[in-house]
């Protein structure tokens, strides 16, 4: 398999969750064969576009994994925060033209829901790397 660069955008909003997820995706990496050569930690969710936009628009970045866990609060607040997020971070990969992955658990859940959701560390290199396997054959 190609080695592939990745860049990473974590939140640390919730660390006690997403420290976790920053691990399963440093282990998958390791796993597959690929690198997370660039971190960028931001204070939340909210903030992911701007890190995801520095690292995409790198020439030796092949695509962009994001790390976060959006809980519920007493409001809606977790809704508004993910949606933008996400609807943002999309636009990032059409923009680039590189894989971007949303490993963002949330919104709606508990903290607890949140730990029985790490995995999605994990899941966010493997999007990635099938992306960038897929969009080469074409």
């Amino acid at each position: 398999m190609k080695e592939y660069r990745i860049g990473m955008v974590a939140a640390e909003f919730n660390f006690d969750v997403t420290s976790m997820m920053i691990e399963r995706a440093k282990a998958e990496a390791e796993f597959l064969g690929v690198k997370i050569t660039k971190e960028i930690f931001v204070p939340g969710v909210y903030d992911m576009p701007l890190a995801v936009k520095k690292l995409a628009e790198q020439d030796d970045i092949d695509a962009v994994i994001t790390i976060g866990a959006v809980i519920k609060g007493e409001t809606d607040h977790d809704q508004v925060i993910i949606a933008q997020a996400a609807r943002k971070i999309t636009d990032l990969s059409l923009d680039y033209n590189k894989p971007i992955a949303l490993g963002v658990s949330g919104p709606g859940e508990t903290q607890l829901q949140a730990m029985d959701r790490i995995e999605k560390g994990r899941d966010a290199v493997d999007s990635v790397v099938k992306m960038l396997q897929r969009l080469e054959k074409v």
